[in-house]
């Protein structure tokens, strides 16, 4: 089994109970470990929209890349995601962020995600669920990288 972290967000109507969806979903094809408190974050890339609350999980599986990515987006099409405009709203998001130490290059599919280094909404429920984590491309902790982060965005924990 390999220890998986993917991360969720949602701005669109009931944004908890969508993650709590997305989550028991996840948890039909894979144990999920733990999961990290919520944040309620501005939306970063196109900011006329409602702001988001994220979160992330910890997952083990065996379920190859691939195969999860179809899966998470299977499960995202299950709870309304419609292809919008980039960085739009969205009812759910859900991210492969770390497969094991694995590094994966294909045109559908990177993993490290390759922008954890810059979202403070990924770093901060990382850095909850596990800071010594190390990111296998930059080598550095998740700890260091939310310490590196130059804290642009405004990522505050939700309830």
């Amino acid at each position: 089994m390999t220890v998986v972290y993917l991360g969720l967000g949602s701005n669109i109507g009931d944004k908890e109970q969508q993650i709590k969806n997305a989550i028991t979903f996840i948890g039909d094809c894979c144990k999920v470990i733990k999961e990290s408190p919520l944040y309620l974050t501005e939306p970063v890339g196109l900011s006329d929209q409602d702001w988001f609350l994220n979160g992330v999980v910890e997952i083990e599986t065996d379920i190859n890349p691939k195969i999860l990515l179809s899966k998470v987006k299977s499960i995202e099409r299950k709870l309304g995601r419609k292809k919008t405009v980039k960085n739009g709203p969205r009812c759910i998001d859900i991210d492969i962020l770390f497969y094991g130490d694995q590094v994966v290059q294909t045109k559908n599919l990177v993993i490290p995600h390759p922008l954890i280094q810059k979202r403070l909404f990924v770093l901060q429920p990382m850095k909850d669920l596990n800071p010594c984590f190390i990111h296998p491309v930059l080598h550095k902790t998740i700890k260091e990288l939310y310490d590196e982060h130059p804290w642009s965005e405004i990522v505050t924990p939700y309830k």
